[in-house]
C-alpha cells in the first residue's frame, strides 16, 4: 500500500512538472524605464506612452503593451512601460522596424535616458 501511494505521489509530481514546463511562455518581456528631459509636459509624456500602446496595432510581433506605471525606481526615472513580444525573433525584428521608427519620432525627442531589460524563459 505504501509503495502504491508513493508511486501515485511521484506520478502526480512528475506530471505537474511536465505541465509546468509546457506552460512556460516563449514570449519576451521588454521593460523600459524612462527619465524624461527637463520641461517635458504631462501631455507630451501621455502622447509618447499612447504611441507605445499603438505599436501593437502596427507590429504583429507585439502581443501586449503596458504603460501605466505603479512604481518606478531610480533617480529621475518617472515612468516605465512593458512590451510583450511573441518570441525572441519578434524582438530582434522590431529593432529598426517601421513601427519602432514611427514611435521613436514621438518618444526620442522627449527621452533624456532610459534603461531596458529583456526577459524570457
Amino acid at each position: 500500500m505504501k509503495k502504491l501511494l508513493l508511486a501515485m505521489v511521484v506520478a502526480v509530481v512528475l506530471s505537474a512538472g511536465l505541465m509546468q514546463a509546457a506552460e512556460q511562455p516563449k514570449s519576451v518581456i521588454h521593460v523600459v524605464t524612462i527619465k524624461w528631459k527637463a520641461g517635458t509636459t504631462p501631455e507630451q509624456i501621455s502622447s509618447a506612452l499612447k504611441g507605445a500602446e499603438k505599436i501593437a496595432n502596427t507590429y504583429s510581433g507585439i502581443s501586449r503593451v503596458w504603460t501605466r506605471s505603479i512604481k518606478v525606481q531610480g533617480a529621475g526615472y518617472t515612468h516605465a512601460l512593458v512590451m510583450e513580444f511573441k518570441d525572441e525573433k519578434a524582438l530582434k525584428d522590431y529593432v529598426d522596424s517601421p513601427a519602432q521608427k514611427e514611435w521613436y519620432k514621438i518618444y526620442l525627442p522627449l527621452r533624456e535616458e532610459s534603461t531596458t531589460h529583456d526577459i524570457t524563459n
